[in-house]
């Protein structure tokens, strides 16, 4: 018998193995398993080469339990070991066997998982001991057992082993028995191991017999050795490619369209990409694109090697020239990443491109679907976007389809305002903005369709990109104003007139929490509505991209800013003013002499004021200019009153406020109850 300590440079490297080195406890299954399937790779490649003259036999890889004695036990029918190579391999940690193999049979060599000679070490984060039984493939070698307790000492002796090949013995810690569960080990190999490139045997395939489930004599294989992106395209159909997708994703709708992923140069990559059908919730998509590493799981947390965006999408992603760390857990950072992420990058414009090309129809048939990933690329990725502009859709609220060329062509000659800026009218909502939208119809103008979760951060990047344009949702402003091609007409009434109105509709406005109206009075036709709301495109952008962007979340505190523009043309309107004058005119004569003089007094000291120096006017003269401005402030509250008083028993102001408020979905509660019964009554 042989004894001795591991070659490590720490006293003791075990607690640092349990700790620190691997991201999660239950990663020791798979290190186990993925080196008894190189073990077994090893072999089938000594025998292409025809250095192993025997008979490959049954190559499966064998995962047991015995509860009683509280061992995990993988077995494989490889290379196996000797008493030297263990010593080399087992005893000096860090020292691979892979890396010596690699030298010798680079080329044919691809499928050897390991790269650290540390997976082993992984079983001591569940183990309190291990044992290595093995018998090295090679004539006259005998049988070893390598036996360690989790200290830096272990023992080799001689034993017996029947045929060649590995039997690695966990006995699995006190605080992990959740290993020595059936459910879990089966859990664990359907994660990491189910498209491993040999076959891996749990137990028996079991079947229900007289009322319950008894075990046969099948294997139960839980692995796919030839998964779907291991297979040339040409050979594959499309019901194929959705089986293996139920295969990944039991619970999902099928999928709107795939990308076979299948390079070697500069890099080996295989995979295969789907596109869900996703129409609005980002992030709970996630973490759906599964990396391997020669058909074992890696992770799902892919982002440094699929372009951000591309993270929306399902699938599998399979390269052996993905940079990991030692617990073969987490990517490290490489310039190879950033050329596998390019290249997944342009294969998926690609596709999308030649989708577009090749069946036009049936791309805009997806569009709804796969704007999303297209929007999320746009945005987040420069050179995603140049490949993108000539494929990525714009919808009109009839539901056709335009390329952002095609639409520019289709507006320029009727949407283009005197400034020679194109305008893109849009909405988002087309039940609430209907009448706007009738309204920009009858212009002659096209109505986009944006209701999608970034169509916001969209419509500003579009302004960016595209030449001399800009984006108004199509209730922003009083059709007229949307694309302004002359000046506006002058109002017809006097300014004192004008302020009159507006203070009759503004005395009237509901309280609203969180929105502000601003009045104005505008000349627009007969046939015009006689009061419209509009609210302010920028403020209702910069409170939507607040949801998007961090730093702008004073934004989403502050009120909604709404317009509400007053057609003085309007009979009903003009009714409402003449009556106002009439009852109002005796009660405000004083009040606007008053208002008068002391306006005028206060233009003369305010002349005066400004030929002296600041220093020189004396406080009495400042007191003076003060009680004169508040004399006026007094007087304009004493007005306004007047007119609220005069405005309050007015139904069709109120009703006219009212009918504004509800094409807006803003008429609610008792405001909407008391709207009711007011027009019962008005048509009685």
């Amino acid at each position: 018998m042989q004894k001795g300590n591991i070659g490590v440079t720490t006293e003791n490297i075990f607690p640092v193995i349990k700790k620190f080195l691997y991201s999660d406890h239950e990663i020791f299954l798979r290190e186990m398993v993925s080196n008894a399937i190189d073990a077994t790779q090893k072999l089938k490649t000594l025998k292409e080469k025809g250095d192993f003259k025997g008979e490959l036999g049954d190559l499966t890889v064998r995962v047991s339990l015995d509860a009683d004695k509280g061992t995990l036990t993988i077995s494989d029918q490889g290379i196996g070991m000797t008493a030297e190579e263990i010593d080399k391999y087992i005893n000096q940690i860090a020292f691979s066997g892979v890396t010596d193999f690699l030298d010798k049979y680079k080329d044919t060599a691809n499928a050897i998982i390991g790269h650290f000679g540390l997976g082993f070490y992984s079983s001591f984060m569940v183990s309190k001991k291990v044992e290595i039984i093995t018998k090295s493939y090679k004539d006259g070698e005998k049988a070893v057992k390598w036996s360690c307790d989790g200290s830096p000492e272990f023992t080799i002796e001689e034993t017996e082993k029947e045929g060649r090949g590995s039997d690695i013995i966990l006995y699995i810690d006190d605080d992990c028995k959740e290993f020595l569960e059936k459910n879990t080990i089966e859990g664990l190999l359907q994660k990491y191991c189910k498209f491993l490139p040999i076959p891996v045997a749990f137990g028996k395939k079991t079947e229900w017999k007289d009322g319950k489930q008894v075990e046969t004599d099948e294997d139960n294989i839980i692995n796919n050795v030839e998964p779907l992106w291991t297979k040339t395209p040409s050979t594959l159909k499309d019901e194929d490619y959705q089986k293996f997708y139920r295969t990944l994703y039991p619970m999902q709708d099928e999928p709107l369209f795939w990308i076979h992923l299948n390079v070697d140069y500069p890099f080996n990559l295989t995979g295969v990409l789907y596109f869900p059908r996703i129409k609005q919730n980002i992030d709970i998509q996630r973490n759906k694109v599964q990396l391997y590493c020669n058909q074992v799981f890696v992770t799902d947390q892919v982002e440094g090697i699929v372009p951000e965006f591309l993270t929306l999408l399902h699938g599998v992603i399979d390269s052996p020239d993905i940079p990991l760390n030692v617990s073969r857990s987490y990517l490290q950072s490489d310039r190879d990443v950033k050329k596998i992420s390019t290249y997944i990058t342009k294969k998926v414009a690609d596709r999308l491109n030649s989708l577009f090309k090749e069946n036009r129809k049936e791309y805009e048939e997806k569009w709804d679907d796969l704007k999303l990933f297209i929007h999320y690329g746009m945005l987040s990725q420069e050179d995603f976007y140049e490949r993108a502009k000539d494929f990525a859709l714009l919808k009109d609220i009839d539901g056709k389809y335009f390329t952002y060329e095609e639409y520019r062509t289709l507006i320029k000659d009727q949407q283009t305002d005197k400034e020679g800026n194109l305008i893109y009218l849009y909405a988002n909502d087309p039940e609430a903005e209907y009448s706007f939208i009738e309204g920009a119809k009858k212009k002659g103008y096209s109505v986009l369709l944006m209701d999608g979760q970034l169509d916001t951060p969209m419509v500003g990047m579009l302004e960016q990109k595209l030449e001399k344009c800009r984006f108004t949702r199509v209730d922003a402003d009083i059709i007229e104003r949307l694309i302004v091609k002359e000046d506006a007409p002058k109002n017809t009434l006097s300014k004192e007139e004008s302020d009159n109105l507006a203070e009759i509709f503004k005395s009237q406005m509901p309280k609203t929490e969180k929105a502000n109206f601003y009045v104005e009075v505008q000349n627009l036709g007969e046939e015009a509505q006689p009061l419209i709301i509009t609210q302010s495109e920028y403020m209702r952008r910069m409170k939507d991209m607040s949801r998007y962007q961090q730093g702008m979340g004073f934004y989403a505190q502050m009120p909604d800013a709404y317009n509400l523009v007053l057609n003085s043309d309007h009979p009903l309107v003009k009714k409402v003013l003449s009556e106002q004058t009439e009852k109002t005119g005796k009660a405000l004569e004083p009040i606007l002499a008053e208002i008068k003089g002391q306006e005028a007094r206060l233009a003369i000291l305010r002349q005066e004021q400004d030929k002296k120096k600041p220093e020189e006017v004396t406080q009495e003269e400042k007191d003076d200019l003060a009680n004169t401005q508040k004399a006026i402030d007094d007087q304009q509250k004493k007005k306004q009153q007047v007119i609220a008083d005069s405005a309050k028993d007015n139904q069709i102001v109120h009703q006219l406020i009212d009918l504004a408020l509800l094409q807006n979905g803003m008429l609610r509660g008792e405001a909407l109850d008391k709207f009711l019964r007011r027009s019962v009554e008005l048509i009685g």
